[in-house]
C-alpha cells in the first residue's frame, strides 16, 4: 500500500458510487406521476428486489450517517409499519401484476425495533403483493443490543436467511466516544441465537476512522469478530459530516484519525481478514471463499446498488419507507425524507416520491463503467462502449481526471482496458470518479476517499 498516494488523494471527498448519478443530483422534476409511469412500464419478465427503510432507533449513535430518529413510543413504529404496508400495496397495484422478487433487505435505523408480530405482518404483505421466490435472500440489519428472542423467532418464521450485525468497534474507549456501548458477549449471544434459528448468513459491519481508534484497536476488533465466525464483513470509513448530520457534533474532531492513520487502519483490517482466509471484494467487503458474494466476484457478476456490493442481478430495486431510494431501468426515485410527509402522501393514496433522476444514454454508459471499476478494479472500455454504441476513445478523452491517476501509477491502461494497480485499490473511488460527468469537487457532499 502506498502511503504517498493516500496522502495525495485520501482527503478528497468522493461518492461511494452505490448509484450513478449519485443522490445529490436527484431532482423534484421526477415525482409521483413519473414514478407511476415507470412502474407501469416495467418489462413483463422483470424481477425486483425490495428495500424497506425503518428510520427509528432507541438511541443515536453519534457516527451515524443514516436517515433515522430516536423514538420511545411504540405506537409511532406501529403506525409507520401500517404505512409501509399501504405503500407496498400501492406500488404493486401501480405495476399491475405480481412480479417476482429475488432479494429483500430491511435497513435502518433499526428494523428489528418493530414488534415481532408487526414484522411478520409486513413480510406477509410483501408475499401477498409480490411473488417472493423460495430461493430469495431476505436480509435484516440488526442492532445486537436490542434484539429479542421473540424477534429472532419472527424472523425465522418469516424466512429471513441473512442478518447484518452492527459491530463497528469492540474498543470500549471508541464505543463511549461514539455513544454505542456494545459488548463482545452481547454480539456473541445474538450470533448464537441466529444460528440456532437457522439464520446462518451473518454479516458484520466494522468502521475505521472513529475517534480514538488506532491500528491496534482495529486489529483487536477483527480478532474478536473472527471468533464469532461471520461469513461476510463490510468495512467502512467513518464519514464525518457534522454540517449535514448535527449529532456528529458530539464527536470530538481532535481525536479523529487523520488521512494517513485512516489509511493504515483500513490496510490493517484488510490484511488481517485476508490472512484469516476471507476474499476482499471490491472496495470494502470481505467474504469466505465459498460465499455467494465471493463466487460472484470471481465470476465477474458482482453488482453494486444502494446496499453496497450484491449478488442481485436484477435491474429493478423498489424502495419503501421514508427516504428510501429505488432504481428502475428508467432512472432513480427517492421517497419523502421526513416521516410525516411520507406518511401523508401514502395516506392520501399518492406515491411518496419526492425526487429522482431520469437516466440518459450517457448516464447508462458511465454507470456501467463505474460499476465495473468499483466491482472488479478494472473495466474493458471497448466492450462496454460497444454495448452502448459509443467509442472508447471519446470516453477516455472526456475523463480528464484519469491522466494524473495514470501518471502516478494508480491506473494502467492497456489499449481500451483499464485496471487499477493492485497496490492502489484503496483509491478505486478516485478512479471511478474520473468517469463521473456530474461530479463537482468544490461541493463537499461525500466522505473522504480513504
Amino acid at each position: 500500500m502506498r502511503t504517498d498516494l493516500a496522502a495525495s488523494y485520501g482527503e478528497e471527498r468522493l461518492p461511494r458510487y452505490t448509484s450513478y448519478p449519485t443522490a445529490p443530483h436527484f431532482s423534484p422534476a421526477v415525482g409521483p406521476d413519473t414514478y407511476a409511469e415507470w412502474l407501469a412500464g416495467l418489462p413483463a419478465g422483470a424481477s425486483a428486489s425490495l428495500y424497506l427503510h425503518v428510520p427509528f432507533c432507541r438511541e443515536m449513535c453519534w457516527y451515524c450517517g443514516c436517515h433515522t430518529q430516536i423514538v420511545r413510543r411504540d405506537g409511532l413504529i406501529a403506525a409507520y409499519q401500517r404505512t409501509l404496508r399501504s405503500e407496498i400495496a400501492q406500488v404493486s397495484e401501480t405495476i399491475g401484476r405480481r412480479i417476482k422478487v429475488e432479494h429483500i433487505h430491511f435497513g435502518g435505523g433499526t428494523p428489528t425495533i418493530m414488534a415481532p408480530e408487526a414484522f411478520a405482518e409486513l413480510m406477509a404483505a410483501m408475499r401477498h403483493s409480490f411473488f417472493v421466490l423460495p430461493s430469495a435472500e431476505i436480509a435484516v440489519e440488526i442492532d445486537p443490543r436490542t434484539l429479542t428472542s421473540e424477534m429472532v423467532e419472527a424472523m425465522r418464521l418469516s424466512g429471513v436467511n441473512r442478518a447484518s450485525l452492527g459491530v463497528q468497534s469492540f474498543d470500549p474507549v471508541v464505543q463511549r466516544a461514539i455513544n454505542r456501548v456494545q459488548s463482545h458477549e452481547q454480539t456473541a449471544s445474538v450470533v448464537d441465537r441466529l444460528h440456532r434459528a437457522g439464520i446462518n448468513g451473518i454479516n458484520f459491519d466494522l468502521i475505521y476512522g472513529l475517534p480514538h481508534q488506532t491500528v491496534a484497536s482495529c486489529l483487536d476488533t477483527v480478532r474478536r469478530s473472527l471468533e464469532l465466525g461471520p461469513d461476510r464483513f463490510s468495512v467502512f470509513g467513518y464519514a464525518h459530516v457534522p454540517d449535514f448530520k448535527k449529532h456528529q457534533r458530539m464527536i470530538n474532531e481532535a481525536v479523529l484519525p487523520d488521512g494517513l492513520a485512516r489509511h493504515d487502519q483500513a490496510c490493517a483490517i484488510a490484511n488481517a481478514l485476508k490472512e484469516a482466509g476471507y476474499v476482499q471484494i471490491g472496495l470494502d467487503h470481505f467474504a469466505r471463499p465459498d460465499d455467494a458474494m465471493a463466487v460472484a466476484f470471481e465470476e465477474r457478476t458482482l453488482r453494486r446498488n444502494f446496499q453496497g456490493y450484491t449478488t442481485d442481478k436484477g435491474e429493478v430495486l423498489l424502495g419503501f419507507g421514508a427516504s428510501a431510494i429505488g432504481h428502475l431501468p428508467q432512472g432513480y426515485v427517492q421517497n419523502q425524507v421526513q416521516i410525516g410527509a411520507y406518511a401523508q402522501s401514502i395516506a392520501a393514496g399518492r406515491l411518496a416520491t419526492a425526487k429522482g433522476y431520469g437516466l440518459t444514454d450517457d448516464d447508462r454508459l458511465r454507470a456501467d463503467i463505474i460499476e465495473r471499476i468499483m466491482c472488479e478494479f478494472s473495466a474493458d472500455l471497448g466492450d462496454i462502449c460497444a454495448r452502448h454504441g459509443a467509442e472508447p476513445e471519446a470516453m477516455l478523452q472526456s475523463a480528464a481526471r484519469l491522466k494524473p491517476l495514470i501518471s502516478d501509477g494508480i491506473v494502467r491502461l492497456d489499449g481500451d482496458r483499464l485496471a487499477v494497480a493492485s497496490d492502489s485499490r484503496f483509491l478505486v473511488r478516485s478512479v471511478a470518479a474520473a468517469f463521473d460527468a456530474h461530479l463537482d469537487p468544490a461541493k463537499q457532499l461525500h466522505s473522504r476517499a480513504v
